[in-house]
């Protein structure tokens, strides 16, 4: 759109080995589905072919009991899965792509103090000199993640309504070593076309695959389970009793180093609106809604924020140069209306959208955690599976969509034939969140209909059978 870019970052430049450090000590493993996709190819389609080398294809969950035993569950029937993407590698990769752009300018150690979106400008902290500066602009997009300044400053213009909710739930990552093949070679020690999960009722443990045959694991548990985690041993007696066969592939020095020199880290939701301020300012991704990482959609949602704001600005026709008009009016005359308009769509628009995702990431919790063990959850998935089956018209991929999801942000509005939610959820890019949610639960109330009258069904065999029995045994006497 030829727009000419400053992007200021508070922390140095990640792709500098000093900063990698820090930065791989509390953070998950990012999974990036359709939707993810999605939006990189609707921005750069050859630079999203580059991001997906640099993937591990998980096709479903690898659920690990108590005694060790292993279930396969898929994430989808026909093959398509969820990737793994380290972290530190997808935020270099983004900021090698970013700083090729002719018309981009990458500022590091400079962090944002205040703004003043009337007079727009930003008022930054120069960390290396220490010295103050002011930035103007015409637009000013924040995605400065949970804990955002822009959007403090956005509250101070806008009436904003603003919830955030930690959870009483905290993780710690670990690290899981290669192994090494028969010829010495490094080798994954578990199935890596997986995402491993040891669910454990109130708490769990995840492994996802790194490219160094590694595996990033987190541990996430309620806080107060952490606070019995005292002294070494009462680490490892913690993991011998509930995760005997993750111990000996993490091993236990390696155990109590990450414990010792990795953070515990909070758990957060945050829900707000509007997003937006005149033309003036939007904010984007964990600035605008931070959300639990339990639906692995954190990373998507993010990106998808991006495909769906550019799709408005194409639809208003904003363009870089800003055409103001002439109506007498000095407030009015000072806004790009078109601008005003995209934005002002974006924050009608995605709120339901970013509400329905946060919401379903909390619920998805107790079902890694817990749900996933149970054989009512595992009937409910095969029924879920078997409708989808019998009403689908056949599988949508990604690739089938085209480029439609470059200029219209949800083009299915009204899905048909029955879908998962999981489905919907993660392969589905063309559905919103709110949508894949509002379907999903008339899905629930059938599914709930069936299985009562399965349970009628079975509990009138039950008595037709206990009253022949009983018949004959009395035509006996």
């Amino acid at each position: 759109m030829n727009w000419q870019v400053e992007i200021y970052e508070a922390r140095p430049d990640l792709r500098l080995s000093s900063s990698r450090a820090a930065a791989q000590q509390r953070s998950i493993n990012l999974a990036i589905s359709s939707r993810g996709i999605a939006a990189l190819r609707a921005v750069d389609p050859s630079a999203a072919e580059r991001f997906l080398q640099t993937v591990i294809p998980m096709r479903g969950r690898m659920i690990h009991d108590r005694h060790g035993n292993l279930q396969s569950q898929l994430y989808d029937r026909d093959g398509q899965c969820i990737n793994s993407i380290d972290r530190a590698l997808l935020n270099v990769e983004l900021l090698e792509e970013a700083s090729a752009v002719p018309n981009i300018r990458l500022t590091f150690n400079h962090k944002v103090l205040s703004a003043d979106f009337d007079q727009r400008v930003l008022f930054l902290r120069d960390a290396d000199s220490g010295t103050d500066i002011r930035v103007n602009f015409d637009l000013c997009i924040g995605a400065d993640g949970s804990y955002s300044i822009i959007r403090r400053q956005l509250m101070r213009v806008v009436r904003m309504n603003f919830q955030q909710e930690y959870i009483p739930h905290e993780y710690i990552e670990l690290k899981m070593p290669a192994g090494h093949d028969e010829h010495g070679n490094p080798a994954f020690l578990l199935d890596p076309n997986h995402l491993h999960i040891w669910p454990r009722h109130s708490f769990m443990l995840i492994a996802l695959p790194n490219k160094d045959k590694t595996f990033t694991c987190t541990l996430f548990a309620p806080t107060v389970e952490f606070d019995r985690l005292i002294t070494r041993e009462d680490i490892l007696l913690w993991f011998r009793n509930h995760f005997p066969d993750a111990l000996s592939l993490l091993g236990e020095d390696k155990l109590l180093k990450d414990f010792e020199q990795n953070p515990r880290s909070p758990l957060i939701t945050t829900k707000l609106t509007p997003y937006h301020y005149k033309d003036r300012c939007v904010i984007l991704g964990d600035a605008a809604h931070s959300m639990v990482p339990f639906y692995g959609q954190g990373l998507n949602c993010g990106l998808e924020d991006v495909r769906v704001l550019l799709t408005l600005l194409q639809e208003e026709c904003v363009v870089s140069s800003r055409t103001m008009p002439n109506s007498g009016d000095p407030e009015s005359d000072s806004i790009d209306q078109r601008l005003f308009k995209a934005l002002s769509r974006y924050s009608a628009s995605r709120h339901e959208d970013v509400v329905a995702i946060c919401e379903l990431a909390m619920d998805n919790y107790v079902e890694m955690r817990h749900s996933v063990t149970t054989p009512a959850y595992i009937m409910k998935k095969a029924l879920d599976h078997l409708l989808f089956s019998l009403t689908a018209r056949g599988t949508t991929f990604l690739s089938s969509l085209g480029d439609s999801l470059s200029r219209i942000a949800f083009p299915t509005a009204n899905p048909r034939g029955w879908l998962p939610l999981y489905t919907m959820v993660t392969f589905r890019p063309d559905i919103s969140y709110a949508t894949a949610r509002r379907k999903a639960a008339r899905q629930a109330i059938i599914l709930t209909i069936i299985a009562r009258l399965g349970t009628v069904g079975m509990c009138a065999t039950s008595f037709y059978f206990t009253w022949r029995a009983l018949r004959w045994l009395r035509s006996q006497r």
